[in-house]
């Protein structure tokens, strides 16, 4: 039986996003924190969340949970705008931004929902590949600007899913060259050395009024990776008052429950556990990397907490399902174009790491 309505055309040719989602012992597939939330983040949640008045609609600006933010970034409130995880932050966004008529530029291998939600809206994706060092080439990455003159650039920095920080230089280029917005996704920030926050600090924080050039600039995070609460779905971006007000136009009504709110406002009393469990993981990151440096496969640097590596010689799929049947999984990309035999690891626990490097060399053999 078919709807009285077909599908629109976009989303017929756009199909679905997911990550598979499988029973496995050891979960490296969707660069989730190895490390749970603070036990007295749990205790102060739970005790918030009795005493919530749940017959009441939440706030509807996430009025706490913004001031919050903007205390944590050197921004005014009225800068910031949260949703259910970064996701839903960039779908107001091209709602508001995007549609039809209008153009987004993105650099491939990338995140691939910056296309997907990019198509959602109507809009038309204009396509740059990166440099053979997987990052934004500095010789080409002006030409495309002015052939697509895009309405929104999407850059990701860290890169998701080869693990680069884009060059700071480049991406302050690609704010002052831009005609329209330029998005830099940093759901992955906190784990490298730089973040495009600090070009907003360069032109005064707070107290920026404007007319810098760097009106343009929207930086997206997350609470899913570094704030080990993937769970909750909490995502926000930082940018200039009117685009922040646009995204508000865009969304629902009270999109963003009290539970929600609760478990962000909270969570930023515990930045300090926050920055130890980045710590940990950074340096499970290196072990991770030399380790698999011994193995007969290719890697790539990554200031993020996954590793993109490609085995040498064999079927990437193949040693995908062999890591599976061994209890591992890790995330298979090795039919995505630009990124052929190649797969995704995300840091886990010194133990996790362990356990996929044994099954790994295991399925090499």
């Amino acid at each position: 039986m078919s709807a009285r309505v077909p599908l629109r055309g976009q989303l017929a040719a756009l199909g679905a996003y997911h990550s598979l989602q499988v029973d496995a012992e050891v979960r490296l597939n969707t660069n989730e924190s190895p490390y749970p939330p603070p036990d007295a983040w749990r205790r102060a949640l739970a005790e918030a969340v009795g005493d919530a008045d749940f017959h009441r609609y939440p706030d509807r600006d996430a009025t706490e949970l913004s001031r919050a933010i903007a205390a944590l970034h050197g921004v005014r409130a009225e800068e910031v705008f949260c949703a259910n995880g970064s996701n839903e932050v960039l779908q107001c966004l091209l709602v508001a931004f995007g549609g039809a008529g209008r153009r987004a530029l993105v650099f491939e291998p990338t995140y691939a929902l910056h296309p997907h939600i990019a198509g959602l809206t109507g809009m038309e994706v204009a396509t740059e590949l990166r440099g053979d060092d997987l990052r934004i080439d500095p010789d080409t990455w002006p030409a495309a600007i002015e052939r697509s003159h895009p309405d929104v650039v999407f850059l990701c920095s860290p890169n998701n899913p080869t693990g680069r920080l884009e060059d700071p230089g480049v991406v302050a280029a690609i704010v002052d060259a831009a005609p329209g917005l330029v998005v830099v996704d940093e759901a992955y920030g906190q784990f490298s050395s730089w973040s495009a926050l600090t070009l907003r600090d360069l032109s005064g924080g707070a107290e920026k009024t404007g007319g810098d050039g760097t009106e343009g600039l929207v930086v997206v995070r997350t609470f899913s990776k570094t704030w080990a609460m993937a769970g909750a779905r909490l995502g926000y971006l930082v940018a200039d008052a009117e685009v922040v007000a646009g995204c508000r136009a865009a969304a629902l009504p009270y999109h963003l429950s009290v539970q929600t709110q609760l478990a962000g406002v909270l969570a930023l009393r515990y930045e300090d556990e926050m920055t130890e469990r980045v710590q940990k993981v950074a340096e499970a990151r290196a072990q991770l990397a030399q380790g698999l440096g011994e193995l007969d496969v290719e890697t790539w640097p990554s200031d993020a907490n996954f590793v993109l590596f490609r085995p040498r010689g064999k079927d990437a799929h193949g040693v995908w399902a062999a890591l599976l049947a061994d209890g591992v999984l890790v995330r298979d990309f090795s039919t995505r174009a630009h990124l052929e035999g190649c797969l995704r690891v995300t840091v886990g626990t010194p133990k996790e790491n362990e356990r996929f490097l044994e099954a790994l060399a295991a399925a090499l053999r």
